[in-house]
């Protein structure tokens, strides 16, 4: 298994991959407002790298549940800064978090390397032309809806079924869009637009998700399925649930697990790849 980024080919197979959160919003649903300035965001950013990440994903946008638009200008206040240190004091493969071709353009122009669209490359018309004219890495997610609908009372009559139809017509479409398919991760977008009943469905049959030989992008960390499960609204409650998930991620199938606290999860990631047989 292989996921192809610019000129970087990077080996699956046995090793998967930490990424890490950077968000640089003053809304996000866990750490908003923390790294809003761009210096801290950039400082924790490079801790992050020294604690195991293989990819920061930078948003501008908060996409939680209920969560405002924000406009293009403010969200390239907002991001780029950012991405041009980083790219500046490090090799760290930089991912773009945003539903916008102007913003993505812009970030891979300042070094971004991967593009990550919670909306599956859909809700800008203009994306996956950008992304047919560049050799950057793609993540295209499932949704329904967007931030501001996604959580009013969804409905699947089989989400696993339905989920992995649209990944796999999501790389189908791409790839007649001229894009390689070596290029694109699948994500099955845990939360959004998602009951806590699907989620955990979703989870149980992680290796059904899989589309051919794609990587599996998964992001549960500190999301509020893990707060409804332990009937727990305190964020430090999510933070061993999220380590725990990704190992069972890992072990089911998934290769690239986003998420907040890097160091714990990187370790919980290469411990479960040793006992997998990882090299």
């Amino acid at each position: 298994m292989t996921w192809r980024i610019g000129s970087r080919t990077l080996d699956l197979t046995h090793r998967g991959l930490i990424m890490g959160i950077v968000n640089v919003t003053p809304d996000s649903f866990s750490d908003g407002g923390r790294f809003a300035d761009p210096g801290r965001a950039v400082e924790h950013a490079l801790a992050m790298v020294t604690d195991g990440a293989d990819i920061l994903d930078i948003g501008g946008e908060s996409t939680r549940p209920g969560a405002e638009p924000v406009g293009e200008a403010e969200e390239l206040r907002r991001v780029l800064p950012v991405i041009r240190a980083l790219r500046s004091q490090s090799q760290v493969l930089i991912s773009i978090d945003t539903m916008k071709a102007s913003v993505a353009r812009a970030a891979l122009d300042a070094g971004a390397d991967i593009i990550n669209d919670v909306t599956g490359l859909r809700g800008d018309a203009a994306m996956v032309r950008l992304a047919a004219e560049r050799d950057c890495g793609l993540v295209a997610m499932h949704m329904i809806g967007d931030p501001q609908t996604m959580q009013t009372a969804p409905h699947y009559d089989d989400v696993v079924a339905e989920v992995r139809s649209y990944l796999n017509e999501r790389l189908r479409r791409l790839t007649a869009s001229g894009i390689a398919p070596e290029r694109i991760a699948l994500d099955p977008g845990f939360g959004f637009g998602k009951t806590l009943d699907h989620n955990l469905s979703l989870l149980r049959h992680l290796p059904q998700l899989a589309i051919g030989d794609r990587p599996l992008l998964i992001g549960v960390s500190r999301k509020s399925m893990i707060g409804k499960v332990l009937h727990s609204t305190d964020m430090a409650d999510r933070h061993w649930p999220t380590i725990a998930l990704t190992a069972y991620a890992r072990e089911h199938g998934a290769r690239i697990l986003r998420v907040h606290d890097v160091k714990p999860n990187a370790q919980a990631l290469r411990m479960i790849e040793a006992i997998l047989g990882g090299k």
